[in-house]
């Protein structure tokens, strides 16, 4: 495969795990919330909660995502496997 394919299938995939990410810490803030949250907040905050938890969610996954793609980046030569998505002005090929 070129560099083109290899960089959208690093971006479909890297899309994916950032989507099971937000999905795995929406379910869990869900569970704990249920599970022990709930019991001492008052009934009509349920509809309060939702868009929080998912709001949290997507930070937390933020932070996943950030840390394993630095990591990615520290392991692999980027540039020997994948193309600029964009490319400067002055840059010229």
């Amino acid at each position: 495969m070129n560099k083109k394919a290899n960089t959208a299938l690093f971006i479909l995939g890297a899309t994916l795990f950032n989507i099971l990410v937000i999905i795995l810490f929406c379910l869990l803030l869900l569970t704990v919330y249920a599970k022990f949250i709930m019991r001492f907040l008052p009934e009509g905050l349920w509809a309060w909660s939702i868009p929080v938890i998912f709001i949290a969610a997507i930070a937390m996954s933020f932070f996943v995502y950030r840390s394993v793609i630095k990591l990615v980046l520290k392991k692999f030569e980027m540039t020997k496997y994948f193309d600029p998505i964009f490319t400067g002005k002055n840059r010229q090929k």
